[in-house]
């Protein structure tokens, strides 16, 4: 929440020192893993509206059981929080667990295992079920209900003013990301580079939504073929984090340049959508005359911008469709394996360093159709799959956080070794079944897609 009490933002050096105070030291480096679901009714297979016996509302109140502390918003529940994590709702109702900065892929397994455990019981007994896709399956947008957070009031009027699908990417999408440190500015624009480069591989290992309004829709991730139509202010692959002398101060000239949504006051969003964050920087911002900026509404201004990588006093990896529940430790182990570990890293950026502008943003382009059979250079996206997995294991295995039965965190790459060998993703999988052995019958995949 914005505060005014804070002081106003002086100069743009204030912005880049509050991004370059995310700088740790490797000790302190933590893994902070997110990911939404698709909440259904049992009985109708319609989704879950906020109010009712089942419904968002009952959810997030029977979860306070567990120990979670609830947030109000304008007297609605919204979401609640526990130990340094939280749960909080996308606009169409999309249930997020935001998981604490924890310190291995072990601690993090645990913490999506016992959030899972505490839905399904909640949600058993509201007669409620969650759905592992990375984009709803069979219902349309205008029969998804609205959630009733202010923020998201101002971004379902903008939306449509700046792209073909910003309002599917709303209410529609489900993903899963993991937020992650860096020591230096130096060390920063390695992992943005690197992870920006290899973002589009895991939108092809992840895939996970294949079907819209009950059928294929001709992509294997849907809710990545959503981004590139959604707003090209604020996403996309950040080419000019490639040229030579980027850092912080050119992630903040980006930042300053993305229209804005909103001002946060007390409970109130206040509509700036469209707007200047320079006009604001100036006193000129006319939702709040006079007033100056703080720190809190440039933090809210930067939760606000979608590239595939989001630099805040993190780096978020931005990319992978929400996936099975074994699958949402795989995503985070990938990209710890290959940005925590030193020679990992490295190689990564050697790999990768000439790729050109027009091909990684090719990549982005075409992989939401085509998946691991994506064409690359003289080979596919599944090579590079391959090849990433490699450098990831390496760095896991370098890393040697070991759980209670001796095991590293390679143990969490299993299923994406297996993709990557097989070329399917759950996206094929699904397709496969599909034509297979539900004949047709989208009904299906609220059976075999459950959490």
């Amino acid at each position: 929440m914005s505060d005014k009490t804070l002081p106003p933002i002086e100069n743009k050096s204030d912005m880049i020192n509050w991004l370059a105070a995310g700088c740790k030291p490797k000790s302190d480096w933590l893994i902070g893993t997110e990911h939404e679901k698709i909440g259904y009714n049992l009985k109708t297979l319609k989704p879950l509206p906020y109010d009712g016996d089942a419904g968002i509302f009952a959810m997030l109140n029977g979860l306070k059981k567990f120990g979670w502390e609830e947030v109000v918003e304008n007297g609605y529940l919204i979401a609640l929080k526990r130990d340094g994590a939280s749960v909080s709702l996308e606009p169409g109702g999309q249930f997020e667990l935001s998981g604490a900065p924890l310190d291995s892929i072990h601690q993090t397994c645990g913490e999506v295992n016992r959030h899972l455990r505490e839905v399904k019981e909640i949600a058993d007994g509201i007669g409620a079920g969650f759905l592992s896709l990375g984009f709803r399956p069979d219902t349309k947008l205008e029969d998804v209900p609205v959630m009733p957070k202010g923020r998201y009031k101002i971004m379902r009027a903008y939306m449509p003013k700046v792209g073909t699908h910003g309002l599917e990417m709303m209410f529609r999408t489900c993903t899963v990301q993991v937020n992650l440190d860096f020591a230096s500015e130096a060390d920063m624009v390695k992992k943005m580079r690197v992870s920006l480069a290899l973002q589009p591989i895991t939108t092809a290992l992840f895939a996970n939504s294949p079907f819209k309004d009950g059928v294929p829709n001709g992509y294997k991730s849907y809710r990545s073929r959503i981004w590139l139509d959604t707003d090209p202010d604020r996403t996309g692959m950040l080419p000019f984090a490639f040229e030579q002398g980027f850092g912080f101060e050119q992630y903040v000239d980006y930042a300053l340049d993305v229209p804005m949504y909103f001002v946060h006051r007390g409970e109130d969003y206040l509509d700036a959508s469209g707007k200047s964050f320079r006009d604001f920087l100036d006193g000129k911002l006319d939702v709040v005359p006079g007033e100056k900026p703080t720190l809190s509404d440039f933090e809210d201004h930067l939760s606000t911008i979608f590239p595939e990588v989001r630099l805040k006093q993190f780096l978020e990896m931005r990319g992978a469709d929400t996936g099975p529940w074994n699958q949402l430790c795989a995503m985070p182990a990938f990209w710890v394996g290959i940005l925590y570990d030193q020679a990992a890293l490295d190689a990564a950026w050697d790999w990768v360093k000439d790729w050109s502008e027009e091909e990684r943003d090719q990549l982005r382009r075409d992989v939401p159709k085509y998946g691991l059979g994506t064409k690359f250079r003289n080979g596919t996206i599944q090579d590079l799959a391959k090849r990433a997995l490699v450098l990831s294991r390496e760095g896991l295995k370098n890393r040697a956080k070991i759980n209670a039965y001796g095991e590293s965190e390679t143990i969490f790459l299993a299923d994406l070794d297996d993709m990557a060998k097989t070329g399917k993703s759950n996206a094929d999988k699904l397709l496969e079944l599909y034509h297979g052995a539900w004949e047709g019958d989208i009904k299906r995949v609220y059976q075999d897609c459950i959490y």
